[in-house]
């Protein structure tokens, strides 16, 4: 079948049991919500917009490759097939064919990103919430993301595709790369709102980053019409310290089949992997992030981290991105932030003197798993510094995936959606 690489069903079968590690819950099975003959839909609440965070959404490619890394690959489908979600390209051999079609290319004179030659990527579903519900199509529960919040909306009243949207997007490129997108979802919003009332936007890790840049492009008055909250679900304000281990060493996610070094290609070169870099404006300056026999780096010394892990592609793609967010701005609507603690999260790294090509020693402390707890907090500076109200949500236990799955996210949700 086009587009899908051969694979052993060993492999297959493989790929699932590991991605079942990262993701164990499983769907309710309840049917969608929709609205009965032609009659207008009645919003039981106001509109809400799903966005998403890095590797959130699916993505699809198609190809016309003059030349491909290996056999198996494929050089030309006659349609767009799933990249991303596809457990059947995450097996060994097969991966090299992924990598090589999933990868950007970074341009030094223009400071843009672009596929290899003959892969064409696109963002399917925008506007509706399939792609972020579930990253992978044939709705596995491994793939499983953002169905249990879309579900409970549905089960008040709301109708997917109308009143509940998802605003999936290319989440290998930062901000400044997805102009289009955000084009796309003001006109949504927009549309939304001029029918059941300003919008409430949920966003979950990274897309809180992209949102609040969205907001910070708005005039006051727009986001006075349109928004009515901002619910931020993990959000890393700040960075997150486990982004140097994916730019140093790579990062399998816990999935022993993966080597960490055969990914980092790819991951180095997603812009928002240094995007998400910490910050120097929450990290201490004297914080040491990560240790080698001969080199401490602290967020000061990203130019010289860069340069002696021989990717300085990676210091022209954080100068690009890092004034996007740099000062955190107040977005300008009411804000619920909440965020994950008490589970161990990577703070720095030592290396051997094998670095960069070698996994680290991981040093914890507080977090989600992910975003780190000083950053998860930032929102608490826009407190006072907007006239909107700014309310920060501790959710003790809660991973920075399953927060997603919590009751007490959803009971949070629906309290914020129907309050006066």
């Amino acid at each position: 079948m086009a587009g899908r690489q051969r694979v052993t069903a060993f492999s297959l079968v493989l790929a699932v049991g590991l991605l079942l590690l990262l993701f164990s819950a499983r769907s309710s099975g309840k049917p969608a919500g929709k609205c009965v003959g032609n009659t207008q839909c009645q919003s039981p609440g106001p509109p809400v917009v799903l966005v998403p965070g890095d590797l959130g959404n699916q993505l699809e490619a198609k190809l016309d490759k003059p030349s491909v890394v290996h056999y198996i690959c494929y050089k030309k489908t006659d349609t767009f097939f799933t990249l991303w979600l596809n457990l059947e390209q995450l097996v060994p051999v097969a991966i090299d064919c992924w990598i090589d079609n999933i990868r950007l290319i970074y341009n030094r004179t223009t400071h843009t990103t672009s596929s290899p030659p003959g892969v064409n990527i696109s963002v399917p579903g925008f506007g509706h919430t399939d792609s972020v519900e579930y990253l992978d199509p044939s709705k596995r529960s491994v793939g499983m993301y953002f169905f249990n919040i879309a579900q409970a909306l549905v089960d008040w009243g709301y109708t997917r595709g109308v009143d509940v949207r998802g605003a999936p997007y290319d989440w290998r490129k930062a901000p400044n790369e997805n102009k289009e997108y955000f084009l796309a979802l003001q006109k949504m919003i927009e549309e939304m709102a001029e029918k059941g009332g300003p919008v409430v936007l949920i966003a979950h890790s990274m897309g809180n980053m992209y949102m609040l840049y969205f907001l910070n492009q708005q005039p006051q008055a727009w986001k006075d019409k349109y928004i009515k909250a901002f619910i931020a679900l993990g959000a890393p304000w700040a960075g997150v310290a486990k982004t140097l281990r994916v730019i140093t060493s790579g990062d399998n996610n816990g999935i022993p089949v993966i080597r960490p070094l055969k990914i980092r290609s790819q991951q180095r070169s997603a812009v928002s992997t240094s995007w998400l870099l910490p910050y120097a404006h929450t990290w201490p300056s004297d914080q040491v992030l990560i240790q080698t026999p001969t080199t401490n780096y602290t967020v000061m010394d990203y130019k010289r981290f860069y340069s002696d892990i021989g990717f300085e592609d990676g210091w022209l793609m954080r100068q690009d991105t890092e004034s996007l967010l740099f000062d955190l701005t107040p977005p300008g609507v009411i804000v619920h932030c909440l965020y994950g603690t008490g589970i161990p999260t990577s703070e720095s790294f030592q290396y051997s003197a094998k670095f960069p090509d070698v996994d680290p020693t991981v040093l914890w402390g507080d977090g989600d798993g992910t975003v780190n707890l000083l950053s998860a907090t930032q929102c608490k500076r826009w407190v006072g510094f907007q006239k909107q109200p700014v309310t920060l949500q501790e959710l003790p236990g809660n991973e920075h995936v399953n927060m997603l799955l919590n009751v007490s996210t959803v009971a949070y949700i629906k309290k914020v959606l129907f309050s006066p």
